[in-house]
């Protein structure tokens, strides 16, 4: 686990930001050695505003798993941008954000 989603103004292939996501979290080593339970999905938009000017942007939600410390959490956002910036990407917001899902309430069934 986590569940990260990519949210990314469609001008950006997804292609090459869910492995790039994928390489974030995985370098984090907080979830399994061999990424087995990351998973990265993506959401393009063609419709969306960026401030007075429309830009590309990229923005990344990090679901994970409650009791992790804020510098696991700091360093898994650090870790999943430095993987973006990578892209090259220019006129580009890129953002990090870190979710706390609730152990306690958390269900999953795998068949």
């Amino acid at each position: 686990m986590p569940h990260c989603i990519v949210e990314h103004s469609e001008t950006i292939d997804c292609h090459v930001l869910v492995p790039l996501v994928f390489a974030g979290a995985l370098q984090a080593e907080l979830f399994e050695v061999d990424g087995s339970d990351i998973k990265v999905r993506s959401l393009s938009y063609s419709s969306y505003q960026t401030g007075i000017s429309q830009s590309d942007f990229i923005h990344v939600v990090l679901k994970i798993l409650s009791g992790r410390t804020s510098e696991q959490k700091l360093k898994l956002s650090q870790l999943v941008l430095a993987q973006l910036e990578t892209a090259g990407l220019n006129n580009c917001s890129i953002t990090i954000e870190v979710v706390d899902i609730d152990r306690a309430s958390y269900s999953k069934l795998v068949r």
